[in-house]
């Protein structure tokens, strides 16, 4: 396991004080601001009849969307608490979603996953950009290694312009809002990694950008003037080495 016991312990704290009360985490926006646009990028490019991997699910809000775009859907985390609230959320949904949790820099874990489930596809929302500098190569490769030769990614990571939006929210007259106080109380870094580093990342780790865009992903936590915070992105469509098919 390559992430620190530090990291994993933050985000088992958060989720752990988190409620199942929709949209408590921060990201936790509606499928409609977030999956749903997502998807639409990414069909073109993608079969339905495969399996879709979303990597970070948290409580599932966008897996539990995905499964009923996609033949099946499957949501890990690294936080057990996470898993629990995901798992909660689909069995009072009714949601085909199945989840799991995984540690994205286990390399034998998620090779596992791929024996699996076999070449699939991959959502994945913001994660690369807070997790730890050493660890960010094993999470890129672990989207290379879920897509294999067929499946195909999608990815949206926050840029450094999402800092100056925080910074803004940081210094409202009452500080920073409550959601994203707990993001900092917890030792989570938003936005942390360089802009430049994301796109070559996913490049260095075998894949190829076949699209990609800019685009803002909304918070659900708002400025002191009542305005949503929604913070800068760029989305990636990606494929494996072997591009046809």
């Amino acid at each position: 396991m390559n992430v620190s016991q530090d990291y994993q312990n933050a985000w088992e704290s958060y989720w752990q004080e988190t409620s199942d009360a929709p949209g408590e985490a921060i990201w936790d926006s509606a499928p409609s601001l977030a999956s749903v646009p997502h998807t639409e990028l990414l069909l073109p490019h993608a079969d339905t009849a495969r399996t879709i991997v979303d990597l970070g699910c948290g409580n599932g809000t966008q897996t539990r969307y995905l499964a009923t775009r996609f033949a099946h859907a499957v949501g890990v985390d690294l936080s057990h608490a996470a898993v629990d609230h995901a798992r909660r959320a689909g069995e009072e949904n009714g949601s085909a979603a199945a989840f799991q949790q995984l540690d994205l820099t286990d390399t034998e874990a998620v090779r596992a996953l791929h024996t699996r489930l076999g070449d699939s596809h991959v959502y994945m929302r913001a994660v690369i950009h807070q997790s730890e500098p050493h660890a960010r190569v094993a999470v890129a490769s672990a989207v290379a290694e879920i897509i294999g030769a067929q499946g195909r990614a999608f990815v949206v990571e926050l840029t450094s312009a999402s800092r100056q939006v925080l910074q803004r929210a940081v210094e409202g007259p009452a500080g920073p809002p409550p959601k994203l106080r707990r993001v900092f109380h917890h030792g989570l870094k938003p936005a942390d990694a360089a802009d430049e580093e994301i796109p070559r990342l996913l490049r260095e780790v075998g894949m190829t950008i076949l699209d990609s865009g800019d685009t803002a992903l909304p918070q659900t936590e708002y400025m002191a003037d009542g305005t949503r915070i929604d913070l800068p992105a760029r989305w990636f469509v990606l494929a494996g080495r072997d591009t046809t098919g």
